[in-house]
């Protein structure tokens, strides 16, 4: 399994243009994290490739990125709910067609419904985690592994959830998927020790995200710090900055 590092007191914030000339792919780029780790990747230079389920907020995002002066982006429309293996394989074609290399994948999507008990979790329910939590990290990070290694330094990061959290009653498919995450993130680690392709991973804490509010009914989630600063710690992962943490958890609690 992937070893937890802590880092030192402070942020984590990556150097200026530490990501200059890299292409970087982020899933879920609309979302919280993803969208807060597009904007970081961006403002470090690289130019990001989005995606999501839905074309206007990918057109919104690309427009933020502009007007903040980042590299211009390039937007993949893509529910990874009911993607199949070739969905995958046309993506990769597509960045290696429009963008010439790929320098890093953040694995920011996420699928969560409710809590419930899993006798009432619905087959379907329990798919759609599974599918879009693990299976398209896999089926992505498999498509584009041949671009990734020829990257003179690629970086893999993949977001956690607390073991100790997700593994308590009622968090079913999700739990599980976060769990199947885990074991997948640190298979690839072992695969790819010796390579040019980093992996790293992403344990952040409480943020002020949808699939927080959707999990705690009764809590004041806008008292969440916003997943800015987690995002930051992500642009500074797919840098060459973080060589020496390849193969950790980086634990943001």
């Amino acid at each position: 399994m992937l070893a937890p590092v802590q880092p030192a007191a402070g942020a984590i914030v990556p150097a200026a243009d530490s990501l200059r000339e890299r292409v970087v792919l982020v899933t879920g780029a609309t979302g919280g994290l993803g969208r807060a780790s597009a904007l970081a990747a961006a403002a470090s230079g690289a130019t990001v490739v989005l995606l999501g389920r839905k074309v206007r907020p990918l057109e919104a995002l690309y427009d933020e990125i502009e007007r903040l002066g980042g590299a211009a982006p390039a937007i993949y429309p893509m529910d990874l709910a009911g993607a199949t293996p070739k969905d995958h394989a046309d993506l990769a074609a597509a960045v290696e067609r429009e963008c010439g290399r790929l320098d890093g994948i953040v694995h920011a999507a996420a699928h969560f419904d409710s809590l419930q008990p899993f006798e009432q979790q619905a087959p379907d329910e329990w798919n759609r985690n599974l599918q879009v939590n693990v299976t398209a990290p896999f089926l992505l990070t498999r498509a584009c592994m041949p671009l990734l290694r020829r990257a003179p330094d690629a970086a893999l990061v993949f977001v956690f959830d607390d073991g100790a959290r997700v593994g308590n009653a009622y968090w079913g498919g999700y739990g599980v998927s976060k769990f199947a995450l885990q074991g997948l993130a640190s298979i690839v680690h072992e695969e790819t020790e010796s390579s040019t392709v980093r992996t790293h991973a992403l344990l952040p804490g409480p943020m002020r995200t949808t699939l927080r509010r959707a999990a705690y009914y009764g809590e004041d989630t806008m008292a969440r710090p916003d997943p800015g600063g987690a995002a930051q710690a992500v642009a500074w992962l797919l840098g060459a900055a973080a060589i020496g943490v390849r193969g950790k958890v980086l634990d943001l609690r």
